[in-house]
């Protein structure tokens, strides 16, 4: 007989509660138990003499106080932009990077990117700052600053050396994720980019449920053509569903690639299945369009330059403009000046 999964927790409970740890009781729940996670674990008349009963009493109960403090401090921030996949290896930082340079370039428009890859932090690299520290004053952390117009945090700011591991669990991730929307001075922002890495498990849920309050306008998704990324994909957007996340689009990155010499177009990833274009009309979400592979995107990431001024008359350029207005166009924002001619 095939081995079985744990009993898992009922989704609705890890939505709702998804930073909290159960307590580890040391007796059975006994019949008329309130419940160890309930407001009146521990202090109901049916907990008395009950083994588990200063366990309960001891746990956390009822909401997260910083959640105000969170959505006070992000006030000044007019749009929430979850970048999302579930599948490693397809470009979401590097999706990240390229849509905040393409925010930035309209000179009216603040651009902040927040790196919640915890264990990968990339975004630093790929901005340009990747020597940058963090500076704390009497008002909270400050950003690094790409440009005048684009602000980044990341835990790499933090490390005592670039290449040291980060070997942290959930509850300390979950710490530093909350710090970064908490603590950190955004100030005011057209636009808040947050990077994600792949999954649908503690980094997630901690940014759904910090920024829940505020207002998340929703997820991007981003894919390969391949039927190895869509799956994992279709697991993301399951995700968003069930924990209430509006999904803005879908983008094909790598979806062609573009010789820089002759331009001549070569379908790298096969999309076996129909790619992006037919995952999103499978999920009925909306398709922002298909990025080609272009190794100068990867060359201006490893260099922290911006793909857009560096290569403005590139097929992916091209690409990326039109993902970026379709972009606005579901946030209710006017593409042109999000993203101008």
């Amino acid at each position: 007989m095939a081995p079985s999964l744990e009993a898992p927790e009922p989704v609705e409970d890890v939505l709702a509660n998804p930073l909290k740890q159960k307590p580890n009781l040391v007796a059975p729940e006994p019949e008329h138990c309130p419940g160890p996670e309930s407001e009146q674990a521990g202090t109901a008349d049916s907990c008395a003499g009950c083994p588990n009963q200063k366990i309960c009493a001891a746990a956390p109960k009822g909401p997260d106080p910083d959640i105000p403090l969170i959505t006070a401090r992000l006030a000044g921030v007019k749009h929430k932009i979850l970048v999302l996949s579930g599948k490693g290896g397809v470009g979401k930082s590097t999706f990240t990077c390229l849509l905040a340079h393409a925010f930035a370039t309209n000179p009216d428009s603040t651009v902040g990117v927040m790196d919640t890859d915890i264990c990968g932090p990339s975004i630093p690299k790929m901005l340009g700052v990747e020597s940058e520290t963090i500076h704390i004053s009497s008002s909270g952390w400050s950003p690094a600053w790409a440009m005048d117009n684009l602000a980044v945090m990341s835990i790499q700011f933090m490390l005592p050396n670039r290449d040291d591991a980060i070997i942290w669990r959930g509850p300390k991730k979950n710490g530093l994720i909350k710090q970064f929307l908490k603590d950190v001075e955004w100030g005011d922002l057209d636009f808040l980019l947050v990077d994600t890495p792949p999954g649908t498990s503690d980094e997630h849920l901690s940014v759904n449920t910090f920024l829940k309050e505020s207002g998340i306008d929703g997820a991007v998704m981003v894919t390969t053509p391949q039927e190895v990324s869509l799956l994992d994909v279709r697991k993301e957007i399951d995700f968003c569903r069930k924990a209430g996340i509006r999904v803005l689009g879908l983008v094909e990155n790598m979806s062609l690639f573009v010789c820089p010499k002759c331009t001549h177009a070569s379908e790298i990833f096969q999309a076996t299945t129909g790619g992006g274009r037919a995952l999103a009309q499978e999920m009925g979400i909306p398709f922002l369009g298909s990025v080609p592979l272009d190794p100068r995107i990867g060359m201006a990431c490893d260099y922290g330059e911006s793909f857009f001024d560096s290569f403005p008359d590139s097929p992916a350029c091209t690409a990326l403009k039109g993902v970026v207005r379709e972009l606005a166009g579901q946030i209710g924002l006017d593409a042109k000046e999000v993203m101008p001619e």
